[in-house]
């Protein structure tokens, strides 16, 4: 008989730097999440649909189309529970949804994992 593995959240980074990509994703992994590396908001988009994640950390500059406040605005309509932390060196150049939130760069581990437990 197979053993099941305990459900681990899912978390969706979408960052266009590989390194600064990485070193989210290995803080959430620490963390016990799954964790979905994108590098544009289309792919991201695309991986929100599929994997249903709990969690989103984006950038706001993003190769493609799709900036990473649309995607805050697209991930929010996919699922409205969805925590979404959007971050970002130059201020916001709109608003982001109800209830994502927003830090600047340098962004600081403890406060973004004490974001991720909100």
């Amino acid at each position: 008989m197979g053993h099941s593995k305990p459900h681990r959240p899912t978390a969706l980074v979408v960052e266009d730097d590989d390194i600064q990509r990485e070193m989210l994703s290995l803080m959430l992994e620490d963390r016990n999440f799954e964790v979905l590396q994108c590098e544009d908001g289309e792919t991201a988009a695309l991986a929100l649909k599929m994997k249903h994640p709990t969690l989103m950390v984006t950038d706001i500059n993003l190769v493609g189309k799709m900036d990473g406040v649309d995607l805050a605005h697209y991930a929010q309509q996919q699922n409205a529970d969805m925590r979404i932390i959007v971050i970002s060196g130059r201020p916001l150049p709109r608003p982001l949804p109800p209830g994502a939130q927003f830090f600047t760069k340098p962004v600081y581990p403890t406060a973004l994992l004490a974001a991720t437990k909100r």
